[in-house]
């Protein structure tokens, strides 16, 4: 636990226990051992320990380090710098009595459709991925290799729609947000605008930066953002989210989906 307290933070306590080849209930026992009321109380400050929260009261001198009459150095600080714009500028746009309202959309809805397309097609997997242990409601259009408009089919005013797209929009994903307006469903849109084609009116929207130093949209802010709205669900979510968590995580170590280290084995005392 010392020597790595970063996994020691994140890990769930089977794996920890795996790790370093005793029993979990031996780490319970532990944690009692060292005055506290349950596992996930000792465990508490190392996973806090984790938050960089930080870093807005450090200065920037590494920044200007950089900037040396090496050009491949003044550019990589160049670009870190516009990073960090990026993420601020877009967690700066994202008004909490409007994310508020998000949240509240998601929640109040019967089903939540997460859609987009091409490079952001990313941003809305890991998303899904990671928000439907706290809500089970998130659904990823399209399934499949069909449009998103036929996984909408029986969707309607008790749902919502989460789309996300940046400039240049998507026509699939505009066609989406119109077929599920019509179908009466709530429309939540992130984007780089407000405005992003005619007769898209979205119930809200949450604005982000994609400004990039290089030919494409930047994604840091959009991800940022959809961070934020993850620790927002999960915080709704509350024991029930936790127990969807720590069934997903049981199941994967069950079924061989995260790598392990092999066992020591055991030396026979002579």
């Amino acid at each position: 636990m010392i020597d790595h307290p970063g996994d020691f933070g994140l890990d769930p306590i089977r794996t920890t226990a795996t790790k370093i080849g005793v029993s979990s209930n031996v780490l319970v026992r532990l944690a009692q051992r060292m005055g506290f009321d349950s596992y996930n109380a000792f465990r508490s400050p190392f996973r806090h320990a984790l938050v960089t929260d930080g870093e807005g009261r450090l200065d920037q001198d590494w920044l200007s380090a950089e900037r040396t009459d090496a050009s491949f150095d003044t550019a990589q600080a160049g670009f870190a710098r516009n990073e960090m714009n990026v993420v601020a500028r877009s967690l700066r746009l994202m008004d909490p009595v409007k994310t508020n309202a998000v949240i509240q959309l998601i929640l109040d809805a019967n089903r939540c459709f997460i859609t987009a397309t091409r490079a952001s097609y990313a941003l809305a997997h890991y998303f899904h991925y990671a928000g439907r242990m706290a809500h089970p409601g998130l659904q990823l259009i399209p399934r499949h290799m069909g449009s998103a408009t036929d996984d909408l089919l029986d969707a309607g005013p008790d749902d919502c729609l989460l789309a996300i797209t940046v400039r240049p929009y998507s026509s699939e994903t505009i066609r989406t947000m119109r077929f599920a307006a019509d179908r009466g469903l709530k429309i939540i849109l992130i984007s780089d605008s407000d405005m992003i084609a005619p007769g898209i009116r979205p119930d809200m929207s949450l604005q982000i930066s994609t400004r990039s130093m290089h030919h494409f949209s930047s994604f840091s802010g959009a991800m940022a953002v959809l961070e934020c709205l993850l620790s927002h669900l999960f915080a709704a979510g509350g024991e029930n989210a936790l127990r969807r968590v720590e069934a997903y995580e049981k199941t994967r170590e069950d079924t061989g989906a995260y790598w392990q280290p092999a066992k020591l084995p055991k030396v026979r005392k002579p």
